[in-house]
Formats: structure tokens, C-alpha cells, sequence
């Protein structure tokens, strides 16, 4: 798919584009069905307040000053109905190719659309659809800065447990408890120098392992990821009772800010 690089901006926005430098691009990944929020229309399609969460999380990318263009990458067989949903919601200039098996493929082919003068690439999940504009571009202006792999993250409250795991249903002995305050909750979007990016989605694939987030890959590589402030609102909409939270997030938000 050939994508031409002219400015994807809305009108009217004073982002920096056109000035010559590498530009700034999302891709999210939105081709999961969410089997654990239950049946239903994949995880991406369910609705917060009437409008899919996809949509949302389009809208709160689209809003961050740094980002130039959005590439959603939709169920392989979904992409004329998620390309239908976003012209609904009023997001024309959003880019839409179909997804791959795999969060991973996923991704890759995401990177695949995007033009040459992209330099920053940051992956969003769709199931997070609240994060804050500001910690977008908190990620983009990180990586800019010289960063070649950033994530967003929260310190963990809870106190977590290592255990030796067990899938009979019998209590799991308990091997270690790591020091909280040297953890992080790791949210999205994570931010990338595009080649870094593109070199660990090649090589890992090649190896034929796995991972559960873009930045595991990176790490992979032996490269360095560093960590900047995420927000509580950026959660990921998992399960039933994440929808709930979420709605009462967009709730306060109309009812303070007119969101």
C-alpha cells in the first residue's frame, strides 16, 4: 500500500508539520476480539458512551500535538467497516489497513504503511481509549529528544508476588517478592526511533518468539528503553468492570472539562 506523505493534520491545527524533520506517526492495533470482556463485537468495536473505544482512542491520538498521521490497523476481513466507522465519527484522515493473526504482524504491517518521512513511530492499544493527549506527546517529545524506545508507566501500589504456577487449580507456592519500588506498570503508547522499531519486529519475528508489548522486543535487542510518567486514566479496558470505570472516567470528564 502506498500512503502519500503530505501533512494528515486537521485544518486549523497548529502541530509542527511540513518543516522538514522527521514526522511523528501512531499505529494502533485494533484486529483482538477481547475474549475476556465477554461475547460481543471485538474489543476494539465496544462502545463507551455510545462510541466505540476504537473511536476514542483514534480521537485522543489525533488530539496530541505531535502526532501527524494515524494508522489503524483493522481485522483482516474488518477493514472496509472500521474504515466505514471512523468516516462516521468525522476522522477522514485517519489511514486504515487490514491487520494481521497476530499482535505482532499486526504492528508490522502497520509500520509497512507508514511513509518514509516518518522517524517516530508509537504503537497504541485500542483497548486503552483514555489516555490523555498530554502523555502522548510526552512519549513523541521523549524519543525526539533522542530516546530510541520510551514507555509510559505508573509504580506499581500493589505488592506482587512471584509464584511457581500451577494449572491444576491448587494454591501456587509463593518463590519471591520483588521490591515494588522497583517496578513499573507499563501502559501505551510506547515510542520508538521507526528504525529500532522496524529492526526488532524483523529479528524477533525471524527467531520466531513472541512478546507481549513492541518496547519486550526492543529490549531484545539489547537496546534501551527508558520510562516516562504515564496517567491512571490510560488503563487498559480488559474486563466487564474496566467498562464500567471507563464510562465514569467519561462521565466526570463531560461533566468537569465539557469532554
Amino acid at each position: 500500500m502506498s500512503i502519500d506523505s503530505t501533512d494528515f493534520a486537521p485544518s486549523g491545527d497548529p502541530r509542527p508539520t511540513g518543516d522538514g524533520g522527521p514526522r511523528t506517526a501512531v499505529v494502533i492495533p485494533a484486529a483482538g476480539r477481547g475474549v475476556r470482556l465477554g461475547p460481543g463485537a471485538p474489543k476494539a468495536l465496544r462502545e463507551l458512551a455510545g462510541t466505540p473505544m476504537l473511536v476514542h482512542a483514534v480521537r485522543a491520538t489525533v488530539r496530541a500535538r505531535a502526532v501527524e498521521l494515524v494508522v489503524v490497523v483493522a481485522p483482516s476481513d474488518g477493514a472496509p467497516a472500521v474504515r466505514a466507522l471512523l468516516d462516521e465519527h468525522g476522522l477522514p484522515e485517519v489511514v486504515v489497513v487490514p491487520g494481521g493473526e497476530t499482535r505482532q504482524e499486526s504492528v508490522r504491517l502497520g509500520l509497512a504503511a507508514l511513509p518514509e518521512s516518518v522517524g517516530t513511530v508509537l504503537v497504541h492499544d485500542a483497548a486503552r481509549p483514555l489516555v490523555p493527549d498530554e502523555t502522548v506527546d510526552a512519549v513523541a517529545a521523549a524519543v525526539r529528544a533522542g530516546a530510541p524506545a520510551v514507555v509510559p508507566a505508573l509504580p506499581v501500589t500493589d505488592t506482587v508476588k512471584q509464584v511457581e504456577p500451577r494449572g491444576d487449580g491448587r494454591p501456587e507456592p509463593v518463590t519471591g517478592t520483588p521490591d515494588r519500588a522497583l517496578l513499573r506498570a507499563v501502559q501505551t503508547p510506547q515510542g520508538f526511533d521507526r528504525k529500532v522499531l522496524a529492526e526488532a519486529h524483523a529479528r524477533i519475528a525471524a527467531e520466531g518468539e513472541g512478546a507481549t508489548d513492541d518496547a519486550g522486543m526492543v529490549e531484545r535487542l539489547g537496546v534501551e528503553v527508558v520510562v516516562v510518567p504515564g496517567h491512571e486514566e490510560a488503563f487498559k479496558v480488559t474486563r466487564p468492570l474496566d467498562l464500567v470505570l471507563a464510562e465514569a472516567v467519561l462521565a466526570r470528564r463531560r461533566a468537569n472539562d465539557a469532554f
